[in-house]
């Protein structure tokens, strides 16, 4: 399918989003690899991992971009040989790519009721608002997980932690942003995150 989402949240930004519809065959039929990028996506064995690495190469064409024009350093973050900023995720059926002027961040997940088993390894200060018995404790945890991805992606720094870290000021499902701050090092950083939630996925986007 085409494009399901773009949003432009400054002139010098743009967050695009992919709706996975298309089979493995019809995703590869159209993208030109690099060979090292095709050595990759012919040796991830889910055909689920395939078309989302696929499908970020579609949206890169939608930006007018090339496989050939992206390339990763050494902590793993993607680049653009034009020097402009990129974030890359996805996840089940859906990918998003966040391209800028600006140092920036983007992810989504799926909103999922496991994320409680896993909270304590990212919440700390958050649990204070949190309620494991309200309606919408996973989205506000799958929220809260999206931001801080967002947030360590944009930071890139080693040793950066979700929750020794990264923290979300109380927000409501419905706010569409939040506050966010990065404790790292003597050093504080707040930055307000744009959210969005779509068909039982949620996204978020940090921009410094």
């Amino acid at each position: 399918m085409p494009l399901y989402k773009t949003i432009s949240p400054n002139s010098q930004t743009t967050v695009k989003i992919w709706k996975i519809t298309e089979t493995y065959d019809e995703l590869m039929a159209v993208v030109d690899l690099k060979p090292n990028s095709l050595e990759r996506v012919l040796g991830m064995k889910s055909e689920l991992h395939q078309r989302g690495f696929l499908s970020v190469r579609w949206l890169l064409r939608a930006f007018g971009y090339t496989d050939k024009d992206l390339f990763y350093d050494e902590f793993g973050k993607p680049h653009l040989k034009d020097g402009k900023q990129i974030s890359i995720s996805h996840s089940f059926n859906f990918s998003a790519v966040i391209i800028s002027d600006l140092i920036i961040g983007i992810d989504v997940e799926k909103q999922r009721e496991k994320i409680s088993i896993i909270a304590h390894k990212f919440v700390d200060y958050e649990f204070d608002y949190l309620s494991e018995t309200s309606q919408d404790y996973v989205k506000k945890l799958t929220i809260i997980w999206c931001v801080k991805e967002s947030l360590y992606k944009l930071y890139c720094t080693p040793g950066l932690s979700f929750k020794d870290h990264c923290l979300v000021i109380p927000f409501s499902v419905e706010d569409e942003n939040t506050v966010a701050w990065v404790d790292y090092k003597q050093k504080k950083s707040r930055y307000t995150i744009e959210f969005l939630e779509f068909e039982g996925f949620t996204c978020a986007y940090a921009i410094a």
